[in-house]
């Protein structure tokens, strides 16, 4: 028979037994549950994920980008809270390639690099031109090109106003009138008939049919417009004649680059069609307008030519040495984001902070470009993978420095209570006025006194008015005093208020006006 006793006894002892375990296991999960948020407290939480080629593309999970990347964790609570400032891990840094440098002042040498064409020295090319009607009976050269000698026959000219000047010549010497005779040869030489077939005029008394005409000058033929039967006109252009001898190249520069190029200044070229070869010249002209269409300027270099290798028409590569530029601000040309509108750099702040912000640009340099405003020397801004960063920070961004670096005065002068004099240790202790120019309230600093101020002149509870100057971060010293007349000791009801204001300003703003106290907070 079952004894319902001992069964009832036994149900209760189960049943104590796991009240009590139960209640262990919840106090044990309540201590777990409350003790893992102050764990997790102190670890930076990701606001989200986002794309490393894609700012836009942002998740709220760690994964991947449409381009197959690890998305880059984007953390909260940044230690500057600057607008746009963004700050990232330094294996986030590591992986995304970023490189910074610093922004350097240096003096730009300016090279100009362009192409050119090579032309004839329009300053020696000759143009031939007929000054009488005719036919042209021979020709001696036949085709642009030719090399001609100075006095080398070029054509005979068939003309009815020659043969009549002649005549008009030989009747003048046959009648003995030296009046006569000397225009009739004056006007055999302004139709350009040469001194030596005047002299066989003279000799042989004969008129001959056509005259020759000779080559002005040595060279080589530039254009040829006519041939043997051909009827000219004193406008028509019979030929040219240039030189090699020196040679024209004619380059385009950018509107920008335009105040850089003077005349005089160096020049090199070399051509493709003779590697390894340099030539050595001078800007000789510079163009006074633009190309409305290309907005470029024109520039005309000189080279001498000994060897006569250069040649019309060969493409060049020029070389100009522009002026060089005053010390400037620079940094590379890759850590500049231009917009349409705005100009901006990366800086980077340490510690994995990030901003962008606005600059104005100088001139650019085939290497770097010059930073008008924006940056100081020293500074370091992303020269790699700024884009990113620079998506980021742009859409919070101020694009202002985080410190607005005013310039302030060095010394100052403020009007002063001497509350205590020690001679043998140069020191001075005053209360003075405060100094706008340094955000420096009213207050009692001890300062040490400069070698070439006399310290018996003064003495304790004088007011007078002193200059400061800063001479180190935490540093100051006393340079210069005025004693106004009527400079006297307060009297001790005045006394009573500067001593108010002494306790009012405690002793620690002797340590410079960097400590809490000395700010009056």
């Amino acid at each position: 028979m079952i004894d319902t006793k001992k069964i009832s006894l036994l149900a209760l002892f189960s049943l104590f037994l796991g009240l009590v375990v139960g209640a262990f296991i919840t106090a044990q999960l309540q201590k777990a549950s409350s003790v893992q948020p102050v764990l997790g407290s102190d670890e930076k939480q990701p606001l989200y994920w986002v794309a490393p080629m894609d700012a836009n593309y942002r998740r709220d999970k760690p994964g991947k980008s449409p381009m197959g990347m690890d998305l880059i964790p984007v953390y909260g609570g940044q230690q500057n809270t600057s607008p746009g400032t963004v700050q990232i891990s330094p294996e986030v840094v590591n992986n995304l390639g970023v490189r910074t440098v610093a922004a350097e002042r240096k003096t730009l040498h300016t090279t100009i690099k362009t192409v050119g064409y090579v032309q004839y020295d329009e300053d020696k090319l000759v143009h031939m031109h007929p000054r009488v009607e005719g036919w042209v009976d021979k020709l001696y050269v036949k085709a642009a090109g030719d090399p001609v000698k100075k006095g080398q026959p070029i054509y005979e000219l068939y003309s009815p106003q020659l043969v009549n000047a002649q005549e008009e010549f030989l009747l003048a010497r046959n009648r003995n009138n030296l009046k006569l005779l000397s225009s009739a040869e004056q006007h055999l030489r302004a139709l350009q008939i040469s001194p030596k077939f005047i002299d066989a005029l003279k000799k042989t008394g004969q008129v001959k049919q056509t005259v020759t005409f000779s080559a002005p000058q040595a060279g080589f033929v530039g254009s040829l417009n006519i041939r043997e039967g051909f009827y000219v006109i004193p406008g028509t252009t019979l030929m040219s004649i240039a030189t090699l001898d020196d040679v024209w190249v004619e380059a385009e520069i950018f509107e920008r680059q335009a105040s850089l190029v003077k005349v005089g200044q160096a020049v090199s070229m070399t051509l493709g069609y003779l590697p390894g070869e340099q030539w050595l010249g001078a800007v000789d002209y510079v163009y006074p307008t633009l190309n409305e269409q290309n907005r470029t300027a024109r520039v005309r270099l000189r080279f001498a030519n000994p060897r006569q290798l250069l040649k019309p028409n060969m493409f060049a590569q020029v070389l100009i040495q522009g002026e060089s530029r005053d010390e400037a601000i620079v940094v590379p040309n890759e850590a500049v984001i231009r917009t349409g509108s705005q100009n901006r750099v990366v800086l980077a702040l340490g510690e994995g902070r990030f901003k962008s912000i606005a600059v104005s640009l100088g001139y650019i340099h085939e290497e770097y470009t010059e930073i008008l405003e924006g940056l100081d020397e020293g500074d370091e801004v992303v020269s790699s993978a700024q884009f990113l960063l620079d998506s980021e920070s742009s859409k919070s961004s101020d694009f202002k420095r985080m410190e607005q670096r005013e310039l302030k005065p060095q010394s100052v002068w403020v009007e002063a209570h001497i509350d205590e004099l020690m001679v043998a240790m140069g020191m001075i202790k005053l209360t003075h006025q405060a100094i706008p120019e340094w955000d420096w309230p009213v207050m009692t600093m001890m300062f040490p006194v400069d070698d070439g101020i006399e310290m018996d002149v003064l003495e304790q509870g004088l007011t007078l008015q002193v200059e400061l100057t800063q001479t180190g971060d935490t540093d100051w010293l006393l340079t210069a005093v005025h004693i106004p007349d009527g400079g006297v000791k307060p009297n001790s009801g005045q006394r009573e208020g500067r001593k108010a204001a002494t306790e009012h300003s405690t002793m620690s703003h002797s340590l410079g006006p960097d400590s809490p106290d000395a700010k009056g907070n």
